[in-house]
């Protein structure tokens, strides 16, 4: 069975179907067992591709379980404390009733993990919205989705139970669109693409993901449209169909474009061995600017959910970025 690809390890709970409770929903029936979460708590769960059924990992809350089928969760450890307020300012972009739209700055992490306990957008959201310290998760209140602690940009936070349900709801169904800017290193053979290849963990370097070509690996799909060509890079549009971890950075890799900056997936100096010498001065600048994955979540649409309105939003990339293009394009 996969486990949840970014939660924290934890115990499996296995039980089998009883005729009582076949036809159930799987989000349903487990709410129905002995599982030490709220409903909402085993949906994301399930989305998360923690949940299989005949050893098979079933992402959808509303697949229909059948007598004798055996259900096998992955029940995360709790976590060691609820994360505490913290007065760190925050870009918020849009605020309501029911949710915000921040503009998260790269080197920021999300939420409390291991290394990270404090100083997260968790921490400022807290001591921002008062009402998020009623949500049943202590560590990730209102977080519908995540960004990599590098890359910068727009997300959804729900400040209510019901809204993020709802809006997590849309996330799961892809009704949630999802715009980024990335700067990669040399330039796609066409102008616009689709990559389509499985993620999962990398096979020796576990704290990596790696497209797998064999089993084990979870429908990944990224659109990408070029921008601007440069000598030695490219800015691109790009959108997800599906949110993997790592996906964007992944897959720009595997396609020998990685993100400019991205330390992990092949983008910093070891790239510069491919560049011609007399260039290598400048793109050396670039990376004192650039010190992370020039990557930023430029653009959020969704539909509310309590008016059912759709709202959009787009931010501009931050300096580093704009620094960076205009380094690769040779202009000071």
């Amino acid at each position: 069975m996969k486990r949840l690809p970014d939660e924290r390890e934890g115990s499996f709970v296995e039980t089998v179907v009883p005729s009582d409770l076949s036809l159930r929903r799987l989000d349903q029936y487990l709410s129905e067992t002995d599982l030490p979460a709220t409903r909402s708590r085993i949906q994301r769960w399930i989305r998360d591709g923690g949940v299989s059924v005949n050893s098979v990992v079933v992402e959808k809350c509303g697949h229909r379980v059948s007598e004798g089928d055996i259900v096998t969760v992955t029940v995360p450890d709790p976590p060691a404390s609820r994360a505490e307020p913290e007065s760190i300012p925050l870009d918020v972009v849009y605020e309501d009733d029911a949710l915000l739209v921040v503009n998260k700055a790269a080197g920021m992490v999300v939420h409390p993990a291991a290394g990270h306990a404090g100083s997260t957008l968790v921490n400022a959201l807290l001591h921002h919205c008062k009402g998020l310290k009623q949500f049943d998760d202590p560590v990730r209140p209102g977080i519908v989705h995540r960004l990599d602690k590098d890359t910068s940009g727009l997300m959804i936070v729900a400040k209510r139970e019901d809204a993020h349900t709802l809006l997590s709801r849309q996330l799961a169904e892809r009704r949630v669109k999802r715009g980024y800017t990335g700067l990669v290193w040399g330039c796609p053979a066409k102008s616009s693409g689709t990559v389509d290849a499985p993620i999962g963990r990398h096979p020796r370097h576990r704290q990596r993901m790696a497209v797998v070509e064999e089993s084990g690996g979870r429908r990944a799909v990224t659109h990408f449209r070029v921008r601007s060509v440069m000598d030695d890079g490219t800015l691109l549009s790009l959108t997800l169909e599906t949110g993997r971890t790592h996906q964007i950075r992944v897959h720009l890799a595997h396609l020998g474009h990685p993100i400019i900056g991205d330390p992990v997936y092949g983008g910093r100096v070891k790239r510069l061995a491919r560049i011609a010498p007399h260039r290598r001065p400048r793109l050396r600048m670039m990376l004192d600017v650039m010190r992370r994955q020039a990557l930023h979540a430029s653009e959020l649409e969704f539909i509310h959910p309590y008016s059912g309105r759709v709202h959009s939003f787009r931010v501009p990339v931050p300096d580093d970025m704009r620094q960076a293009v205009a380094l690769l394009s040779g202009s000071d």
